[in-house]
Parts: C-alpha cells; sequence; structure tokens
C-alpha cells in the first residue's frame, strides 16, 4: 500500500501518519519540510496551488490512495479571506481529484459537519447539505467535485476533533484549553453548539482503514455521544483534573464579527459503525484513549 497525505503538519494528518501500518510506504506533502525521521514516511515540500508541481509529484510518486487533510478550516478565517479560502478549499481540491483520476488514484476527502444547517439533529450521509458560512459552501462545493471525479473517492464528514497533537503543533482547542487551566484562567464554551466529537486518534484509524479499503461515497466519522459543547468542556476538565467553574457556558451567536455557525450538527455514525472495523467511541471512550499516552 502506497499513500499520501496532504497537509502532513496538521492535527488530524499527525495521527494518520502515527498511525499507519509499517509495510506500507508513507508520502506526506505540505508547504514546509521536514527532515526524515527514519520511519516508512517520506517528506515533500509541495504547494497545493502549484498544479504543476502537484501533477510532477504525484505522477511520481504514484500512490495508491490520497488522504486530503490540508485546507483553511478557521472558519472566521474564511468569511474574511474568501478568496484564499475558494483557492485552497475548492479550487486546489479539484486539481488534485482531476490528477487522482487521471493516475487512478483512490481519494479520501476530509469534509465537516459544517456543512449541516443545523436545523435537524443526527444528520445522516442522505441528509442534504446546506451552507449557513463560507467555509462550509467551499467544503460541499468540494465534496460534489470528489465525488463526481471517481465512485471509488470518499467524503468523509468529521465531526468535531478532540485530541491532543500528535505529530508537530496542530490545532488542538484541547491542548490550548490545558494551557489555560493550568494558569487558572477560564475557558469559554458555547452551550447552543450541539456536537458529536470524535477522539483524533479513532479518526486517524478510520481514515487509514477508508484509504485501504473498498467504501467510497459519503461517510461520516464522529464519536457516539451527543453533547453540547458546554457541556463537553466540562467533561473534559473532570477528567483531565481540572475544576468545572472553569468552565464558562456563552451563546456563540452574541459574539460580535463572528461568522454564523450552526447549532446542531450531531452526526448519525451508523454508517461508519458498520462499515468500519475501527469502532467509534464515547467522549468518555475517546478522552480516555486520548489520555493514555499511547502516542
Amino acid at each position: 500500500m502506497k499513500l499520501l497525505v496532504t497537509g502532513f503538519n496538521g492535527f488530524v494528518a499527525g495521527s494518520i501518519l502515527a498511525q499507519v501500518p509499517k509495510d506500507w510506504e508513507v508520502h506526506g506533502i505540505g508547504r514546509s519540510t521536514i527532515p526524515a525521521d527514519g520511519r516508512n514516511i517520506f517528506y515533500h515540500q509541495v504547494d497545493l496551488l502549484d498544479k504543476i508541481n502537484l501533477r510532477n509529484s504525484l505522477k511520481k510518486i504514484m500512490p495508491d490512495a490520497v488522504i486530503h487533510t490540508a485546507a483553511i478550516a478557521n472558519i472566521d478565517y474564511c468569511e474574511q479571506h474568501k478568496t484564499e479560502a475558494e483557492a485552497i478549499n475548492v479550487s486546489a481540491t479539484a486539481d488534485l481529484a482531476n490528477i487522482c483520476k487521471e493516475i487512478d488514484t483512490k481519494l479520501v476527502f476530509c469534509s465537516t459537519d459544517a456543512v449541516f444547517d443545523g436545523h435537524k439533529k443526527n444528520y445522516t450521509e442522505d441528509d442534504t447539505p446546506n451552507a449557513i458560512n463560507y467555509y462550509a459552501s467551499t467544503k460541499i462545493r468540494a465534496e460534489e467535485i470528489v465525488l463526481s471525479a471517481s465512485k471509488k473517492n470518499i467524503a468523509a464528514r468529521l465531526a468535531l476533533v478532540i485530541g491532543l497533537p500528535i505529530m508537530g503543533k496542530g490545532n488542538s482547542f484541547l491542548a490550548e484549553m490545558i494551557e489555560k487551566l493550568k494558569k487558572g484562567e477560564a475557558v469559554k464554551f458555547p452551550a447552543n453548539e450541539i456536537r458529536t466529537p470524535v477522539d483524533v486518534i479513532t479518526l486517524g484509524a478510520a481514515l487509514n482503514e477508508l484509504a485501504a479499503g473498498d467504501f467510497g461515497g459519503i461517510i461520516h466519522l464522529s464519536g457516539n455521544t451527543r453533547i453540547n459543547r458546554y457541556e463537553m468542556g466540562k467533561q473534559i476538565a473532570r477528567k483531565t483534573g481540572f475544576s468545572e467553574e472553569k468552565i464558562i457556558a456563552i451563546d456563540s451567536s452574541d459574539i460580535p464579527g463572528r461568522a454564523p455557525r450552526s447549532n446542531d450538527v450531531s452526526l448519525s455514525n451508523n454508517k461508519a459503525r458498520n462499515v468500519l472495523k475501527t469502532p467509534m467511541l464515547s467522549l468518555e471512550e475517546g478522552l480516555e484513549l486520548i489520555l493514555s499516552g499511547k502516542f
């Protein structure tokens, strides 16, 4: 198995790369470069916006599958920098999908629960996406591009990802939360936002399984616990030995200048539980795995 992962220095990619089987040949591409670490992973400095270099790199590597984690995922940043978000989240994904089609490579695209408007709950793969912010719009269009390029491609919609950085700094709200709590600072969580958080370790294993398997289409990768983010914050505080009193409830819709968020984008993971050998976990189980020191 030859796997390529985009955005190799990111939060989710770190978990993917940390869990690849030893007999796989793995390539990570990103804007920066890091030295080889002696494992079966080769790193390449490739800008996704450089279509020629991207095509040449993939044709040289000829991966069996690509897991596309690279994106601008900051919702507020996307709202304020639409041209940049369009280029990275949509145009670069389209280029990657076209190249993968040319070389008959499976593409696993990391999408988001934010594609839904929050007027329902426990969204299934058959529910119709409806964007309420620009980030969601880019992801919906990228999904359509990826899925139309090949029947073996996958749009994996990720729920809120919790965990600690495995390789590199990554973008972990849990790490930031723990740092603040260590300093005695309060941490604010929106009580109006309901999610089905998935731990980053389970997520990385599931994405590797999807890359190597025969499944194609849309799949939701989420945890088994449907919970609002304030209650989630309190549960994390308890699990990590901090006082719940430092977890403050807010209403995210009252934050000025913030891009709109969907209140309830809880995902049904029934398909993932039927398709994958990787077990989907509850929030409690996911936190235990994260804090176990497995990585």
